[in-house]
């Protein structure tokens, strides 16, 4: 088996300082990781100025303008590619709206990240499948059900689709060469959207499953705190990459730091990752020689339980039984109050009056969060512009079919 791809977070937690973003990259490079990721942000395209706040060690603070303070010029990025080629190293990252991917798009990352909150940005996933083909895509699939995967899914290879394998060669494409490493086109994470997120809800057999119902590679994202136990039992179901997140320290002030891994501890997860992915790549050897008189499923699966035996040696069979779960995809217990407030909704910009008609200007595609009602679905985005409005409706509240003639 090939080795599994390790994806180091690195998310925002640069705080800004291109300086402490190279160190981290260097920290990640030196633990082992095959692909540095960033996020892209500008607060506009995540979340509205009322969205709420939120407790930070230096006391609360609109998680608005939190997001504003993690926004960097796109030069910022382009450094950050650059000495990330310069380390051996991949370069992916996550954009959370148009003007973010189209910036992305031009410094050439290595793959396009698309976050778990953005399964049902519709807008944002129309724009990817552009790329499909032609630029790796990564999907995370937290606090999504199995229809909102289906439906990104649907989206992102639609455009290849529609252009046909004979114009642009993508959709017959089974890897994009980069950097001279092959990575799928698109690749699909299994993932819980919470901080931290419990391992005995991680249902990591749900990668499996996965990647047999939409014939996908699969991998994990991983937001628990432990740094083998998940990774290792993803690659024990064929998990082909792993993401966690990286920091220089759990104490400093970054949002996702709490969650993250210290230099040393995401060591352990990428050496306990490779030693995982060697042990399938015995058994696998071993198939073909004796596939004659052993199918080669069935020595497959011989490695595969050997690795589940190893983590029931060293965290006890009913914890990695519970970590295993049931392989149906459905949201974790831990994530299901954000169903809805994470993803994505339809927002007001503005305050409007009774008897406005709603235009592209006055809407727009976000989180909601903390403290505001979540809108109607993205997709629905076309069916209510040029509506008129029958009520008063507030700034940052969220879209409803009910608010019209």
């Amino acid at each position: 088996m090939e080795k599994a791809l390790v994806i180091a977070e690195i998310g925002t937690s640069h705080g800004g300082s291109l300086e402490k973003a190279y160190a981290l990259i260097d920290e990640a490079a030196d633990s082992g990781a095959d692909i540095i990721k960033f996020q892209w942000v500008y607060a506009d395209e995540i979340l509205h100025p009322e969205t709420g706040f939120v407790e930070l060690p230096g006391g609360k603070i609109r998680l608005y303008d939190r997001f504003k303070e993690l926004e960097v010029p796109k030069e910022f990025f382009a450094s950050c590619l650059e000495y990330t080629h310069k380390k051996g190293l991949l370069f992916a990252c996550s954009p959370f709206g148009l003007k973010s991917l189209e910036e992305l798009v031009a410094i050439s990352p290595d793959a396009i990240k698309i976050a778990s909150p953005e399964v049902n940005h519709i807008p944002l996933l129309k724009a990817c499948a552009k790329y499909y083909g032609k630029i790796p895509l990564i999907l995370s699939s937290g606090v999504s059900k199995l229809g909102d995967i289906e439906k990104a899914v649907d989206i992102l290879t639609s455009e290849c689709e529609k252009i046909g394998s004979a114009e642009n060669g993508a959709q017959s494409a089974s890897e994009i060469n980069v950097q001279g490493k092959n990575l799928p086109p698109l690749t699909l994470l299994h993932c819980i959207t919470s901080y931290p997120a419990p391992e005995n809800e991680y249902n990591v057999r749900a990668v499996e499953t996965l990647s047999r119902i939409f014939g996908l590679p699969t991998g994990i994202s991983d937001h628990s705190l432990d740094p083998v136990l998940v990774p290792v039992l993803t690659v024990s179901m064929g998990g082909r990459m792993i993401e966690k997140h990286i920091t220089l320290s759990k104490k400093t002030d970054g949002l996702d730091d709490p969650v993250a891994l210290e230099g040393e501890q995401f060591a352990q997860m990428c050496h306990a990752v490779n030693q995982s992915c060697a042990v399938l790549e015995r058994y696998r050897k071993d198939a073909e020689a004796t596939f004659a008189s052993s199918p080669a499923l069935d020595k497959m699966e011989y490695g595969k339980q050997e690795i589940i035996r190893q983590m029931e040696n060293q965290y006890g069979k009913e914890k990695v039984l519970a970590v295993l779960g049931s392989g149906i995809k459905r949201l974790a217990k831990s994530e299901r109050a954000n169903y809805g407030r994470t993803n994505r909704s339809l927002h007001y910009l503005r305050a409007m009056k009774k008897g406005e008609r709603v235009t592209a200007d006055d809407v727009a595609v976000l989180r909601t969060e903390k403290i505001l009602t979540p809108g109607i679905q993205p997709d629905l985005l076309d069916s209510i512009l040029g509506g008129t409005l029958k009520r008063d409706v507030s700034s940052g509240a969220g879209v409803l079919l009910s608010d019209f003639i």
